[in-house]
């Protein structure tokens, strides 16, 4: 799989400072992500969708539901999702044809963007898409548009807002709170329907927004050993989930058969959600 040069739009790839109404959308997104993502916003959210009560469907039936929206915070693409999620998959596939683990675990990384489905609530893009960072400590300077965290409540809040806040050294990302968003809920989903994909899946599906870590090295006091070894195909996947967008499209109906055996392989053929 070779790097493009430059986005769908000729641009450089995350080239938030761009001009442009799209940038512009994605400048507002981050507003409101930046005020209102906070430690007890994102465990009320937790626990809210942990009950997986809001439908039983296939993984193909969530990707052909996600056909119909587009994420407001990526500044690459604005293709319906069903297109990434295969571009992402086939670029995997291409360099690790014997991966079928990563090949399945590129198609199904953006599903919890079903949470923009109405029978979810509709929830606000804001809490849904974008790059993540954790709660419970320090905003990270490296996160983007890191100027809106000044009315988060939490940067006011001396429990939260030093270095390690609420958590120890070396404690493991498995025990840290992370903003919300369709990483977390996938990941979510995942485990309580008991996916039988392998450990670095896991760690793919809910940090792979993850920026502040796996592009500026971010938050690595709080890893523990298994995270970092997890972190490596963390950064082997995001080449994929980057820089495949792109304005070609890809014939759905003739790739679904070899997916939808991958499905069928660590899969149930219902899951809750």
């Amino acid at each position: 799989f070779a790097i493009p040069c430059s986005n769908a739009f000729g641009q450089s790839f995350r080239a938030y400072e761009e001009d442009g109404d799209r940038n512009a959308g994605v400048q507002e997104f981050y507003r409101l992500n930046h005020t209102n993502q906070t430690y007890e916003f994102a465990t009320k959210k937790k626990e809210e969708f942990r009950k997986l009560d809001k439908a039983e469907m296939s993984i193909w039936e969530c990707i052909e539901l996600l056909n119909k929206f587009i994420d407001e915070s990526d500044p690459d693409l604005d293709e319906p999702q069903i297109q990434h999620l295969l571009q992402s998959a086939e670029a995997a596939r291409k360099d690790y044809p014997d991966e079928d683990w990563l090949h399945l675990t590129a198609l199904i990384h953006d599903l919890g963007k079903v949470l923009l489905h109405e029978s979810w609530g509709a929830q606000p893009q804001w809490c849904v898409g974008g790059d993540t960072y954790p709660l419970g400590c320090a905003f990270d300077e490296c996160i983007i548009y890191h100027k809106f965290f000044k009315e988060n409540p939490d940067s006011k809040n001396p429990e939260y807002n030093t270095k390690l806040g609420v958590y120890k050294e070396k404690i493991g990302l498995e025990n840290v709170v992370m903003s919300w968003g369709h990483d977390e809920y996938m990941y979510m989903v995942m485990k309580e329907n008991k996916c039988t994909l392998p450990p670095p899946a896991y760690f793919i599906i809910r940090f792979h927004s993850f920026y502040p870590l796996h592009k500026n090295g971010a938050y690595t006091y709080l890893m523990n050993d298994e995270d970092h070894e997890n972190l490596k195909w963390l950064k082997i996947f995001n080449k994929y989930d980057l820089y495949s967008k792109s304005k070609v499209l890809l014939d759905v109906e003739k790739l679904k058969p070899y997916y939808q055996s991958l499905i069928d392989k660590y899969f149930p053929s219902k899951l809750r959600w």
